[in-house]
């Protein structure tokens, strides 16, 4: 992908939209706010590979699960992808910065660890701080550790954290 700066997100709710890092803003058809997060779901519109996406972000635990849907021909043997991410909120406005490394998480077998190179060179760079770099390490590793204690099973390491995904 190339080095680039942290991505941030907008989703506001009250307007229904979510807003790219690159800035274009996207009709959002479902919002749903749980205690623990926030849920979105949207049409992926002229995207190459994806028709819709759902997403979780899930401030307390410093995550974005996401759960694709993929055109015909552009499948991944994939469950959830994990953004690790800082989530902020100011009323009816969410925001994520993604601090580049993902997960993959293989239900039942396996999570995959990806985009530390990203993180390396964005620090290198001064696209990213030590704070927040080292933030994105701790949770990565908290997350990997929690989900291979749970069998790689998203739902059942979340149940510990009393969070409990729907997907609409």
């Amino acid at each position: 992908m190339g080095l680039h700066p942290p991505k941030i997100e907008t989703f506001d709710v009250a307007a229904g939209t979510n807003t790219d890092p690159k800035g274009f803003v996207r009709a959002v058809d479902d919002y749903h706010e749980e205690p623990f997060g926030l849920y979105l779901s949207r049409a992926m519109i002229e995207h190459p590979t994806l028709t819709h996406l759902r997403s979780w972000l899930l401030p307390g635990l410093g995550i974005r699960v996401t759960d694709f849907t993929w055109k015909p021909g552009h499948e991944r043997l994939q469950d959830h992808y994990i953004d690790i991410a800082d989530v902020t909120r100011d009323g009816t406005t969410w925001w994520t910065e993604d601090h580049y490394v993902d997960l993959v998480v293989h239900t039942g077998e396996r999570t995959e660890v990806l985009d530390l190179d990203e993180l390396a060179e964005a620090v290198a760079a001064g696209l990213l701080d030590v704070e927040r770099a080292e933030r994105a390490l701790t949770t990565s590793h908290r997350t990997l550790g929690g989900l291979a204690a749970a069998g790689h099973d998203l739902d059942r390491w979340l149940a510990g954290h009393d969070v409990t995904l729907t997907w609409t």
